[in-house]
């Protein structure tokens, strides 16, 4: 390695910048997209040979390149999206900082032929490796034609780095899924070869848009939303929980119309669906976020993927907030309700008696159950708490517990007038586990425990939101060894942390000491618990830990609080469970993310014993 600093030549500097912007032929293909949607296009044709290696061609009907900017076109640096460093403030085109067709230009063979609406004819400029070697008329419809060949011909060792011609399909495929989903009213249309049928996204209405990328599964079992907070505006649409999957591959999020990868955004997201999802699942939405140009910074990475917000705190809110209500907000009467057939495949029921530990006395007993009639207990959510507090809080949950019973206090049969309720009425009960109930349109089969868990943890979670968080004071006050900006944190956000139950003081340069903890998680690691929580204000400036804590001791509570399987329950009582459901938040799932309920249309149970055919 030589001592002396010396300057690199343009064609390194552009092969540099290549492994930046173009990893693999997928990037290509995204970089030459969003061209085509600064542009204007409405249509954009994508023809690809040995998954992108040999052949890449897109092909667009926008605004096209005037003769004379070709050339500079392919300068590295060069742009038509931005003109000074002020405009970097409020960037508003998906493309902006000159490098993709300069990049690519030093990898491959480029033919780049354009022609304006107001042209009389196209010009085609040929590339080889950064050295121009034809600028000629060329016949081209309106619009512009970027042909890549032998990508990486001249950097073999990039070329060595690729995967399979098979997994570069898929990524370009996926890519120009994504895209399509960013812009529904352009027409996409992607062809590969190799034996693959074309992919055809015309342009339409949104639910067809998403049944094509996605599913028609996704549109009926998912959630619109369309919120606004001052300058912020979330739309799109969030799959319900049981519509989970094992991998994060049908998560779309768009930040001013750009997809984006976001830690923050992903962690909010995360935290609207923590109490809802199956756990190792994962969920399915397609979400576009608005916001000012100048309150976002996408100039962060070469490839666009990342940005970062002006003020990333009111964003995470913000979005965890609207989801969080959306997905609240959903009964069995809002959305399509699962089907019995092929539904949540490998998901078991809880069958064991249950039984309740008192935990100030160390008895186990069962939890009271009151007769139809509803007497001996009080009706169903009269019960008010004044707040979770020490020694009764095992009493509390016991009383808390004994409303949310099946008390039958209202019945409801077939034969009452006015529409069918959503959840319809209870015919039986099978193998005490299962209620089997008639709506108007066939057979609802609901998971007694399940439901009545998911009842029970809400008004738990009402009733400990209620009142203000209980705090323990400790009888030795704990003294810890953290970080300086971990110690910085405490005096930062004092207030917060006073909030969420702790009182926490500087004790030093890098140490804290703890003297008052939640009264819920007093009996837990304190230690652990502060440190992951000072660590998530320090990397995100809040943290959700304790109240996900809490969650999850309600969350215990309510399943051993809820009626068990092989318990019989009178028709009035299963009916008071099947109105409870039509009332309460996240009721389609229990609080582990099992399905509630499912529903057999009398359609499929007429198709199941050929009737009609």
């Amino acid at each position: 390695m030589s001592g002396r600093i010396h300057q690199l030549s343009e064609f390194v500097a552009n092969q540099i910048a290549a492994g930046e912007v173009v990893e693999r032929p997928a990037s290509l293909v995204k970089e030459l997209i969003e061209n085509s949607l600064d542009a204007g296009a409405s249509r954009i044709e994508v023809e690809t040979q040995q998954g992108g290696v040999k052949r890449v061609l897109v092909r667009d009907d926008g605004g096209g390149i005037h003769a004379d900017d070709l050339r500079l076109a392919i300068s590295r640096h060069a742009t038509s999206k931005i003109t000074s460093a002020d405009d970097l403030a409020g960037v508003g085109s998906l493309g902006f900082r000159g490098e993709a067709l300069a990049s690519v230009s030093s990898v491959a063979r480029l033919t780049l032929v354009s022609r304006p609406a107001d042209a009389k004819q196209a010009f085609a400029l040929e590339i080889d490796g950064g050295r121009e070697l034809a600028f000629e008329p060329r016949a081209h419809p309106a619009g512009t034609s970027v042909e890549v060949v032998d990508l990486f011909y001249n950097t073999p060792a990039r070329r060595k780095f690729l995967k399979a011609e098979r997994t570069e399909q898929n990524h370009i495929e996926k890519v120009v899924r994504s895209q399509s989903l960013a812009r529904m009213d352009v027409s996409f249309e992607l062809r590969q070869g190799g034996g693959r049928s074309p992919l055809v996204l015309p342009a339409g209405t949104p639910e067809q848009r998403l049944s094509r990328v996605l599913s028609t599964e996704f549109v009926e079992r998912s959630v619109s939303i369309d919120e606004s907070s001052g300058a912020l505006r979330i739309s799109g649409w969030v799959g319900l929980p049981t519509l989970s999957r094992s991998q994060t591959d049908q998560q779309y999020f768009f930040v001013n119309g750009r997809l984006v990868h976001d830690k923050l955004v992903a962690h909010a997201i995360r935290q609207a669906y923590r109490d809802v999802l199956f756990h190792g699942r994962h969920p399915v939405f397609v979400l576009f976020l608005e916001l000012p140009a100048s309150g976002v910074d996408v100039n962060v990475h070469p490839t666009k993927h990342e940005v970062r917000f002006r003020d990333s705190r009111n964003v995470h809110d913000f979005v965890f907030g609207m989801l969080n209500r959306a997905l609240r907000d959903v009964r069995p009467d809002s959305v399509q309700p699962p089907v019995v057939a092929g539904s949540a495949p490998g998901l078991t029921v809880a069958d064991r008696p249950g039984e309740f530990v008192d935990t100030s006395t160390g008895e186990i007993r069962e939890l009271p159950f009151a007769s139809p009639s509803g007497a001996g207990s009080p009706a169903a959510g009269s019960y008010r708490s004044p707040g979770f507090s020490g020694q009764n809080l095992a009493r509390e949950f016991a009383n808390l517990a004994g409303s949310a019973a099946l008390t039958g206090s209202q019945s409801f049969s077939p034969g009452d007038a006015g529409p069918v309720p959503v959840m319809g009425y209870a015919l039986a009960q099978l193998h005490g586990v299962y209620i089997l109930a008639q709506n108007a349109d066939g057979l609802v089969l609901v998971d007694m425990h399940a439901a009545h868990e998911r009842i029970t943890y809400e008004r738990l979670k009402a009733q400990q939101l209620a009142g203000e968080v209980v705090r323990q004071r400790l009888l030795v006050p704990l003294v810890l060894n953290v970080s300086e900006a971990e110690a910085d944190v405490v005096e930062e956000h004092n207030s917060a942390l006073l909030e969420m139950g702790l009182t926490l003081d500087r004790s030093g340069l890098q140490s804290v000491t703890v003297r008052e903890v939640p009264v819920l998680l007093a009996a837990g690691d304190g230690e652990g618990l502060v440190r992951d929580v000072l660590a998530d204000f320090a990397e995100l400036g809040m943290s959700p830990r304790l109240e996900t804590l809490r969650e999850r001791l309600l969350a215990t509570m309510a399943c051993h609080g809820s009626v068990r399987a092989n318990r019989q329950l009178t028709v009035p009582e299963m009916n008071q469970l099947l109105r409870d459901m039509e009332t309460t938040p996240n009721s389609g799932q229990c609080n582990h993310g099992r399905p509630t309920y499912l529903v057999q249309s009398l359609a499929d149970l007429d198709r199941l014993f050929l009737r009609g055919q």
